[in-house]
């Protein structure tokens, strides 16, 4: 169906406007009807874990298959002496505290308690060394993402604090760390929702200076918010995709930002369009129609960019992408849709007080941006070499770059689990807060022998080792664990890199000891940060080639350029080095945080450069429009004018609604908001209105190379002429070459895609042979990269729209897509063959 008929059937009349809003008001209420609630099957645990296949990851699951009762979450409680009889009144606390959570009227959740009294051979791990501090262990069953298990750690906080008398007590360790993450969680998405609806609505009004215009985006926003939230549940309850609490938060921002963007742009357009079109449904169409390009560009690189991070094998960045991809899709949909449709139904009414003749004259553009065209115009050297200046010395910032991997730090609230930490640190050294464990494995049986003890003394002398404690052996004889403390900060850089050469003066130790074809894996907090580390910078960097590809990608298709995609895309790469740069001095010199969030420059880099290039697609667009009535010069100043207000106040309402996660007590979120909201003001009042135009008004007739604009075209002059008959034979037999070759290469694509289709299917499902899948792999994959290239050729040399041509692409990608959902679906239900584990009688 043709674009315009399918605008008529939707828009031609407020009846068919008012159908569209009941449908998606309809279809929100029932999917709200059938969908769990979010905060149900959000995830926060799986976040910040390293890949499934890591060494500290291997560690954790021998551990709780090896010693019996490590499946518990313990709750570690701190109790210090005051005064100059502190040992003993830490002695009294103790022993108060012990009898109360092993009496009948513990929490249900309490399995045991570990501490001076009930084990006095672990005096000398429990003790401090003036005997002023003890440490009380209390291993608690369930999960401690369950309201039951929160409780129960708030009730062994109460009884603790009652029972301590004179002593400092805190509660901390793994439970009550759960514990309080929940607490500083709770309540805050209400906040963000809260603080996001009235800070747009207030920015909206000045805006539009229309009550009823200014509601439009709201509406809209929440009935996408609604239809997206309850789809994300769906799929997350089916685990197909995975939500966290920080997702959460960011889908809601994003969609307020985006979501207002696009309603800006199309109710511009339509305002603008009202000037030479009275009848207000052919008027939006017609707005519709002229925004689409720019818009659908704009989500598509957003989906795209969220998509390309299921490249990461990082469960922080690879569980990211999807549920917010649905959300800027669903909302991309509301905004072609339900947003002309609610317009229209409310009729001249939605530009109260001021009337459609002032709204239409708004659209002509305010004086500044005509100042500031005429600036770019008179002076683009100057104007770019100040703008690239000013992004360099911002950059500057990234000196002091670094980042961190401490979660407590990062609450921008007291919590009794930071509380408890110092008391550890100060009292018992600080690696004490995270033990590692060493894990060594052996194809003989080690319970008879004196390797472990040899190993344990071994490791006494290892760099940075403060203690170990004794060997506990596995249920299998085979595998023996010991509890390493470091002398340094166990969240710290120089903690992390020291896990490496731990694993090395382990197996040395282990040979040594006679240990025959020792394993040696490394598990805790420690060894597990360091294999976040190494997974996050070895996905960051695909994430970033991968994005860039598709922003560049998108920008070939929507301006049909080669060469203003590259500059575009070096445009977005000052700006994300200048972000970044502000960001660090700002929050870790500044502030004092501890460091940039481990995740967060990746986030950055993903939303700003998805999000950055949208001011860049609707300036260039619009200049791709004006130049077939204008000479470039006089383009690029018509495009400025006419998008600069729009445009800026998008920009605008998008940072501010990053912003608004600042208000968060979370770190990362927190720098996350920051560094977007002044990314996003750095894109729209210099990047995109002085630079951008600058570099076009230098290149002047190459600024879309190899396009050259044509002979500009009075308005009444017709767009088109008939073709000529003395048009080459050659360039319509070139084109019917390329459109075959396109037509042939999609046919092997789609037969090559199923063939490896059909290969996975018997490999995985009988285990058959895998020589059908490798060679029909390696087919599809060099089709599917010609059908790309060639997608692009024909959308260049035919001049497709980008609507077509982005269907075509996406419609290329949709076979590797296929065939990962199935190696993902193959893999969940067991069907598909693990690797088999390098062979090591203790793994």
């Amino acid at each position: 169906m043709n674009f315009s008929v399918l605008l008529r059937c939707l828009l031609g009349s407020k009846k068919r406007a008012a159908v569209v809003v009941a449908f998606w008001v309809l279809i929100a209420g029932l999917l709200a009807g059938v969908a769990p609630a979010l905060e149900s099957v959000e995830d926060n645990a799986s976040a910040n874990l390293p890949p499934a296949a890591s060494d500290s990851m291997k560690a954790r699951d021998l551990v709780r298959a090896q010693l019996p009762g490590q499946d518990a979450t313990p709750a570690v409680i701190v109790v210090r002496g005051k005064g100059t009889d502190a040992a003993a009144n830490a002695t009294r606390a103790v022993a108060a505290i012990t009898s109360a959570l092993s009496g009948t009227s513990r929490p249900g959740h309490v399995v045991s308690v570990v501490s001076a009294v009930t084990a006095p051979d672990a005096a000398a791990e429990l003790v401090s060394q003036d005997r002023g501090a003890q440490l009380v262990i209390v291993p608690m069953k369930g999960s401690p993402s369950e309201e039951s298990f929160q409780n129960a750690v708030d009730e062994v906080r109460a009884l603790v604090s009652d029972r301590a008398g004179p002593a400092d007590v805190a509660v901390t360790g793994p439970a009550g760390i759960a514990t309080d993450t929940v607490k500083v969680f709770s309540g805050g998405d209400k906040v963000l929702l809260l603080a996001t609806i009235v800070l747009v609505l207030i920015i909206l009004l000045v805006i539009y200076r229309s009550p009823l215009m200014a509601l439009v985006p709201l509406l809209a926003v929440g009935v996408a918010m609604r239809v997206a939230e309850t789809l994300g549940a769906i799929l997350a309850d089916a685990g197909v995709i995975t939500v966290s609490s920080q997702t959460a938060s960011i889908m809601t921002v994003l969609l307020f930002g985006v979501g207002t963007d696009y309603a800006l742009i199309i109710t511009a357009r339509y305002r603008e369009t009202l000037l030479d079109e009275p009848d207000r449904a052919r008027a939006m169409q017609t707005a519709v129609r002229r925004t689409a390009e720019s818009v659908l560009a704009s989500a598509s690189t957003i989906v795209l960019a969220m998509f390309a991070l299921l490249v990461a094998a990082s469960p922080a960045l690879h569980g990211f992408g999807p549920y917010l991809a649905l959300g800027v899709a669903v909302m991309a949909l509301v905004a072609f849709t339900f947003i002309p449709a609610l317009v229209l139904l409310l009729g001249r009414g939605v530009f109260w007080p001021g009337g459609v003749d002032k709204a239409a004259e708004r659209s002509r553009g305010a004086g500044i941006w005509h100042r500031i065209a005429a600036l770019v115009a008179r002076a683009p050297v100057k104007v770019a070499s100040a703008v690239i200046a000013l992004l360099v010395v911002l950059s500057a910032g990234l000196l002091g770059y670094q980042e961190s991997f401490n979660t407590l730090s990062g609450f921008r609230a007291a919590t009794e689990s930071e509380r408890g930490q110092h008391l550890i640190q100060e009292e018992f050294g600080p690696g004490e807060i995270a033990p590692s464990t060493v894990v060594v494995g052996s194809q003989d049986d080690l319970r008879s022998g004196p390797a472990p003890a040899d190993i344990a003394a071994a490791l006494t002398d290892a760099d940075h080792v403060s203690r170990v404690a004794d060997p506990r052996m596995g249920k299998d004889g085979k595998t023996v664990f010991y509890e390493v403390v470091l002398d340094l900060d166990p969240y710290s850089s120089e903690a992390l890199d020291a896990i490496g050469p731990l694993k090395q003066a382990t197996q040395s130790a282990a040979r040594a000891a006679g240990v025959r074809d020792a394993t040696v894996l490394i598990g805790g907090e420690t060894a597990q940060n360091a294999d976040i580390r190494s997974a996050l910078d070895r996905d960051t960097a695909f994430v970033v080639l991968l994005v860039l590809a598709i922003v560049t990608a998108v920008l070939v298709l929507l301006l049909r350029s080669l060469l203003a995609p590259l500059y575009l895309v070096a445009t977005l790469i000052l700006s994300f080095l200048a972000t970044l740069g502000a960001t660090t001095f700002f929050t870790v010199t500044v502030l004092g945080d501890d460091g940039i969030g481990n995740r967060v420059t990746a986030y950055i880099f993903v939303f700003l450069v998805a999000l950055g290039v949208d001011y860049n697609i609707f300036i260039m667009s619009r200049f791709k429009q004006e130049l077939r009535t204008q000479p470039p010069a006089k383009a690029i100043t018509a495009a400025l004018t006419r998008t600069g207000g729009v445009v800026s106040s998008a920009g605008l309402i998008l940072a501010a609604t990053f912003a608004v996660l600042m208000t968060q007590p979370i770190r990362e979120l927190f720098q996350f908001g920051f560094a977007m909201a002044f990314g996003i003001l750095l894109d729209t009042f210099l990047i995109r209105p002085l630079l951008v135009p600058a570099i076009v008004r230098l290149l002047g007739d190459r600024a879309l190379w190899p396009a050259r604009p044509g002979t500009p075209q009075t308005p009444s002059t017709p767009t088109s002429e008939p073709p000529s008959a003395d048009v080459p034979a050659a360039r319509a037999t070139g084109s019917g070459r390329l459109l075959r070759a396109f037509t042939w290469i999609a046919v092997i694509e789609a037969c090559t895609w199923a063939g490896l289709l059909v290969g996975m299917y018997l490999k995985y499902i009988p285990e058959t042979t895998e020589l059908g899948v490798r060679i029909f792999g390696t087919l599809h994959g060099a089709a599917f990269i010609v059908y790309v290239f060639l997608t692009v050729l024909v959308a260049i040399r035919l001049k497709w729209r980008l609507g077509r041509t982005t269907i075509f692409a996406l419609l290329a990608a949709v076979p590797p897509f296929m065939t990962v959902a199935f190696d993902i679906w193959a893999r969940r239900t067991g069907r598909l063959p693990q690797p088999a584990p390098t062979p090591t009688p203790a793994l």
